[in-house]
């Protein structure tokens, strides 16, 4: 107890301590905590649906046609119609024979990873990979190789050097903490010379790039049987969950082996038929996502020439590196105090010496919004000179 004890207090005076905040009531952007009412930019709800008033219709009608429960895992008797109906939707929808529901995105990770990636297999994670897919490769027994974050030309080298049965190279599509795009059709070219899987987690491009939503690699026009995709159902579709797709015998091989959807009761069915009424809002959400990145533009150049320095990115992601995780704390507390919650991310999520303030978009916010954070940062930015 007092080695706990002496490492919290460790990472309390670091400026490491992570804590909760309970969130008592939201409504659109905004959110209250301990009876503040606060504007949020801190939700990866992309496209502002987990408010929308079609999928709590959807949701309140499946609650009463399926119950709140699934009674089984999948493989015993959890498996319900509208599970099937939203795998074979989402197969359909990104444009893969198969889909297979998780119940999380780390469930799915987990699952691909572990099931796929034997002794005698080689596994390469880009260097900034979401900790899903870090701890998914050190389950496997085969050889995890880890290449500098986004670096095709390291990669090549390192593939051309394998000697390995089967290769896995595995990458978030966008990353969550810096907001970039992973150079997917580099990637794809490098796995077709070297006959390499390429594993692709687009948490946070499903819904918001692509075609209709499709995701990134509809984004960048990739298509290929090596390509596994794993899609979160959390962030921009607003429910719960995730899904793989891939081939037919990918998927069956994942329904035989994969502990993580094996061995857990299954999503509720509710669940299921809600993510069903959110990809039909996605599908027909381009006003939503021209909002986005019209909101995406105005909040880049508001902050342009700020003294913390805003990473490259096109997406929903606005990462604000401010440097030192005590600055960056100090940072979020004075926005909060001013009516503003912008989360700050800290050491071991990101690099020591790049704590930052994540900076999350959605289409629920409104230009005042933006350009409201842009007027209080550059206060603080003025404080801070």
């Amino acid at each position: 107890m007092q080695d706990f004890q002496e490492q919290l207090a460790a990472l309390e005076q670091r400026g490491l301590r992570r804590r909760r905040r309970i969130v008592e009531a939201a409504h659109g952007p905004e959110a209250q905590i301990a009876g503040q009412r606060l504007l949020a930019f801190c939700s990866n709800d992309y496209l502002g649906l987990s408010q929308h008033p079609e999928l709590i219709r959807a949701a309140q009608a499946a609650a009463a046609a399926y119950g709140v429960g699934s009674g089984a895992s999948a493989l015993i008797s959890g498996h319900w119609a509208a599970h099937e109906q939203l795998e074979q939707r989402l197969a359909a929808f990104v444009g893969f024979p198969r889909a297979l529901h998780f119940s999380t995105g780390y469930m799915a990770n987990l699952a691909l990873l572990q099931t796929l990636a034997r002794r005698g297999d080689a596994v390469y994670c880009d260097a900034l990979n979401h900790a899903s897919l870090i701890d998914g490769a050190r389950l496997t027994r085969a050889e995890v190789v880890e290449y500098p974050h986004g670096d095709a030309e390291a990669l090549a080298a390192l593939l051309a050097a394998s000697k390995a049965r089967s290769k896995f190279v595995v990458t978030d599509a966008v990353f969550s903490m810096d907001g970039d795009i992973a150079p997917l059709s580099r990637l794809l070219a490098l796995c077709e010379a070297h006959d390499a899987w390429l594993i692709v987690d687009d948490a946070h491009g499903f819904g918001v790039l692509g075609a209709q939503g499709r995701g990134t690699l509809s984004h960048l026009g990739l298509a290929a049987p090596r390509l596994i995709y794993m899609g979160t159902l959390g962030k921009a579709a607003g429910v719960a969950g995730a899904f793989v797709a891939a081939s037919e015998a990918v998927v069956d091989w994942l329904v035989q082996q994969a502990r993580t959807y094996i061995y857990t009761t299954a999503t509720p069915p509710m669940v299921a038929a809600t993510v069903l009424a959110s990809i039909d809002v996605i599908e027909q959400g381009d006003d939503l996502r021209a909002h986005l990145r019209q909101l995406v533009t105005r909040l880049r150049d508001g902050l342009a020439g700020l003294p913390w320095r805003l990473l490259p990115s096109e997406t929903a992601i606005q990462p604000l590196v401010v440097g030192e995780s005590r600055l960056a704390l100090d940072l979020s507390t004075r926005l909060r105090e001013r009516g503003i919650w912008v989360p700050a991310i800290r050491p071991p999520t990101v690099p020591m010496g790049t704590a930052r303030l994540r900076i999350s978009l959605s289409a629920a916010h409104e230009e005042a919004h933006v350009d409201r954070l842009i007027e209080t940062l550059r206060d603080c930015a003025q404080v801070s000179l």
